[in-house]
């Protein structure tokens, strides 16, 4: 089973981080893949090099689309993919409607079916995303739902002693962009209402320095730390005390999966994508969007009672088991695929 994956994403970022995990996880299930790529994120591209997965790279510049479409046709002649994953819309752009049969476009957020106007096949990462993609005219037999997985097993805990906390201190950790979307504002909103509680935010974004400001307009500055992107997620989250993720718009959110998947108490804000997934006092806390004291106190009875903390973290556990671990992903994946190729065929030459 030979696959090529096309993605034109940001340099970081939560569909990225899922794109990076889920080629390496069918790696290790044995398939020969090949991945199309901006250059712009070396961490990514090393990863895949230690893999085997060759890598090209293309400026995806929907102005000056050439080169792209240059690199992208010499690649799959060289490749002979049986199947062709583009991993958001800026990508499903580019694909060429010569290979559209063996196409799929990949939805980790609401996009229009014009962006995959080349792709047969249709994937999304959720429930919901699934239900757009059907209303927008996909059948049910050209379109799907693979679930993302994270896998922290093993994974050691920062020393807290060099992001400036203590030992000692209740620690919630926020794993987002400095976007408006984010709704790190109401965090910090909320870390003033909590005595003693330290938040880390871990990422990059347009909002740094107002948040940095507002930081410093609530006194925080002792107890807030701005960490910038982060390739160590697993060991942020086993020397934190809970997630902390108050998204104002989510489709899906790769946050809960990685509380769940790092045994961590999850308090989410009701945006669609953790509404669907997170059940209230049973897998997590899930809060209204932008309630300052709802998730003030959420954060609080998280922090101070240790049973019910362990009660969610349960849940979590198992919701991670049940859907949401890396041989279900691979397992999923791999069906998906092969139905490709029994209807599109091996790659011709």
């Amino acid at each position: 089973m030979r696959v090529m994956h096309v993605m034109a994403g940001a340099p970081e970022g939560g569909a990225e981080n899922i794109m990076l995990e889920s080629v390496l996880a069918l790696a290790e299930a044995g398939l020969t893949q090949h991945v199309v790529t901006r250059p712009d994120n070396q961490f990514r591209v090393q990863k895949f090099r230690e893999a085997g997965i060759g890598v090209d790279v293309a400026p995806f510049n929907n102005a000056w689309p050439f080169p792209t479409r240059r690199v992208l046709g010499e690649a799959i002649k060289t490749f002979k993919p049986d199947v062709i994953e583009y991993w958001m819309g800026r990508a499903g752009q580019f694909a060429p409607k010569e290979y559209r049969n063996r196409s799929i476009g990949w939805y980790g957020g609401y996009y229009k079916l014009a962006r995959f106007v080349n792709c047969e096949w249709h994937v999304g990462l959720t429930i919901d995303l699934l239900r757009h993609i059907r209303e927008q005219g996909v059948s049910e037999d050209r379109s799907g739902i693979i679930h993302t997985y994270a896998d922290f097993e093993g994974a050691d805990p920062v020393d807290r002693a060099s992001l400036d906390t203590p030992e000692d201190a209740p620690v919630a950790l926020a794993l987002a962009r400095l976007h408006e979307k984010k709704g790190l504002d109401t965090l910090l909103d909320a870390t003033a209402k909590v005595p003693g509680l330290y938040v880390w935010i871990a990422g990059e974004g347009p909002l740094e320095a107002e948040l940095r400001a507002h930081c410093k307009r609530l006194n925080l500055d002792d107890r807030v730390r701005f960490l910038g992107w982060r390739n160590d997620r697993g060991a942020l989250l086993a020397a934190c005390d809970v997630v902390a993720f108050p998204s104002r718009y989510e489709p899906f959110g790769t946050v809960t999966v990685d509380a769940w998947a790092a045994s961590r108490p999850l308090v989410a804000a009701d945006a669609v994508g953790p509404a669907a997934y997170v059940k209230d006092g049973e897998n997590g806390v899930l809060i209204p969007k932008n309630d300052v004291g709802a998730l003030a106190n959420a954060l609080s009875k998280v922090i101070t009672d240790e049973e019910f903390a362990a009660k969610i973290v349960a849940g979590g556990r198992a919701s991670y088991e049940a859907q949401f671990n890396k041989a279900a992903f691979q397992r999923d994946s791999k069906a998906f695929y092969q139905k490709i190729i029994d209807f599109a065929g091996p790659f011709p030459g």
